[in-house]
């Protein structure tokens, strides 16, 4: 599904598209199923008029034994029919969570800009399944359609005056539903942005519980969930309560038009318009009706929460890119020089680096906006207000995202860990096994002391991190994490406050096995750690959102008192 200008219609009818031979299987499959319920009262009828009333048993038997084939049938019609709608709902939900997940993933961004990611997995789920469900709903309806149809025919051949009511009744309950499910669509909308902000706040509450428990605001942090959970009660109680009322007054409107035909029915019959048999038809097609009716209730609802939730992925898949496209491909071999040009954005007021290629670079900062601003720039998740950055002296808006994302890994400090074991979240799992790739991940975790966390776990690196790595220690986290992007081997590294976490020992064993590990490839730390500046090659400090400084870590303690404040304080 392309991005653009995408409405809510538009990715309802792309999924039904995409779904289309199993709907039209599902739907034929369910109208030879309506097909036989409807004939079933005809068929009694039949019996009734030529074989109870005529006392026949040779047509008795032989009418018994075609309704015996009628039913068997209709049953085996409704469980394939049945099945082919299920499996489509199913594949286009499945489809639709593809679509989203690979919009959120996309190297430009943008789809994550002002949603949480806790409302993004709803999205991804509950939207997606309830658009999914357009498909079974649709199927249904024809079903339905398929079903009044044969008992409006049926009806016309015993009374001609029951089969207009049917065809003239039908269209008017139909256009009814359609206007009490307008609220309950309204409300379904609600429900679903109330509950997936809800689901965000949770998301974030429990990924920040350490933080919370650490200064005391769990009570702080329960009021502001307890809250945002109220909302969204409530928004799910009116989208309940209109759902009801929905679906009752339906019901009604029908038991009425039942009773209806029933009542035309019994006067024919009285004044000697119909047989015994046929009243007996008239009146069971006049229950058998109550089902597609009430079907219709029903795929109202779901058209009305389907178009809800479509609107909510199409708000997703049209969001525009973070940052422009680039086709130019990453020039091989990456020498790794990036150069920074007059960039403004955030807290860079015109900033000029110059990042020599194969070096490892300290950046410290007086304003942590400003290296948050710089690593969003450096990894190209935002271009900047004005100026350049440029790789190997190739503007990155030049550059195809994806592999200016293979060639420059920013690896933040706040970055989470998969739910697996700690293996595979330091190894990718599309690598071979290999003797040659389990030594690059032995000695990306021995840099990173990430080894020592190993052996301290019960089943060493076969260990289970927990959802988030919530089973480690914050320093724990921090030193896998370093590992993980040491082992990727990017050309160009930037990593952002790698060691807050850890004592000043094991910091200090990092910073060695870090500068160690990266030698010759360029290397870029956004840090005020002592013990991290202290092994690199050069350190530029950025104050007020430009180069206040430059040199060695040792010349700037001495000669800069800034960053004596910045790094030492």
């Amino acid at each position: 599904m392309g991005a653009g200008e995408l409405s809510g219609r538009d990715v309802l009818a792309r999924s039904v598209r995409g779904q289309l031979r199993r709907v039209a299987l599902g739907s034929a499959l369910g109208c030879v199923h309506q097909l036989g319920e409807a004939l079933v009262p005809v068929l009694i009828g039949v019996v009734i008029d030529q074989a109870v009333a005529g006392r026949n048993a040779g047509r008795l038997m032989l009418w018994l034994g075609v309704l015996a084939l009628m039913y068997v049938t209709l049953s085996w019609s409704f469980r394939l029919g049945a099945k082919a709608g299920e499996r489509g709902a199913e594949e286009a939900a499945h489809t639709l969570r593809l679509a989203i997940v690979g919009r959120v993933l996309d190297a430009r961004g943008g789809a994550e800009e002002g949603r949480l990611p806790g409302e993004l997995a709803n999205v991804a789920t509950e939207d997606a399944k309830r658009v999914g469900a357009v498909n079974m709903a649709l199927m249904s309806g024809i079903w339905a359609i398929a079903g009044v149809a044969v008992s409006a025919v049926a009806l016309l051949l015993i009374s001609v005056t029951l089969g207009l009511i049917v065809l003239l009744g039908t269209p008017v309950l139909l256009w009814l539903g359609h206007l009490l499910s307008k609220p309950l669509e309204r409300r379904s909308e609600a429900e679903q942005d109330r509950a997936a902000h809800a689901s965000g706040v949770a998301a974030d509450l429990v990924a920040g519980l350490r933080v919370l428990k650490g200064l005391g605001a769990q009570q702080a942090a329960v009021e502001r969930y307890r809250r945002t959970s109220r909302v969204s009660l409530a928004a799910t109680l009116r989208s309940a309560r209109a759902e009801s009322w929905q679906t009752g007054l339906v019901l009604a409107l029908t038991g009425g038009f039942i009773a209806l035909i029933a009542l035309v029915g019994g006067r024919l019959a009285l004044n000697g318009s119909l047989t015994l048999g046929q009243l007996v038809s008239a009146v069971g097609l006049a229950l058998f009706l109550l089902g597609p009716l009430e079907t219709f209730a029903w795929v109202n609802a779901e058209l009305a929460q389907g178009r809800a939730s479509a609107a909510r992925v199409a708000e997703v898949l049209a969001t525009g890119p973070a940052v422009v496209e680039g086709d130019e491909p990453v020039a091989e071999p990456v020498r790794g020089e990036l150069r920074v040009r007059g960039v403004r954005l955030g807290g860079l007021d015109g900033v000029d680096l110059d990042l020599r290629a194969g070096q490892l670079t300290g950046i410290a900062v007086t304003d942590p906006a400003g290296a948050e601003a710089l690593l969003r720039c450096l990894g190209r998740e935002t271009d900047p207000e004005s100026g350049s950055v440029e790789l190997d002296g190739v503007p990155l808006t030049r550059l195809d995202p994806t592999g200016l994302r293979a060639a420059v890994l920013v690896a933040a400090h706040d970055a989470a860990l998969f739910e697996g074991s700690l293996a595979a979240n330091v190894t990718p799992e599309e690598e071979p096994q290999s003797e040659e790739s389990e030594l690059r991940t032995e000695h990306a975790m021995a840099a990173a002391r990430a080894d020592e966390v190993a052996e301290s776990l019960p089943s060493g690196t076969a260990t289970g991190v927990g959802e988030g790595g919530r089973s480690l220690s914050g320093g724990q986290r921090q030193r896998v994490l370093l590992a993980r992007a040491l082992r990727a081997g990017s050309p160009v590294l930037v990593v952002h406050d790698p060691t807050t976490a850890v004592d000043t020992v094991t910091e200090a064993r990092i910073a060695e096995g870090l500068r160690e590990f990266r030698q010759g490839r360029t290397t870029i730390v956004v840090t005020n750690s002592p013990a991290l500046l202290a092994v690199t090659d050069h350190v530029i400090l950025l104050d007020a959102g430009r180069v206040g400084a430059e040199g060695t870590h040792a010349e700037l303690v001495r000669t800069d008192a800034t960053y004596r404040t910045a790094v030492l304080a």
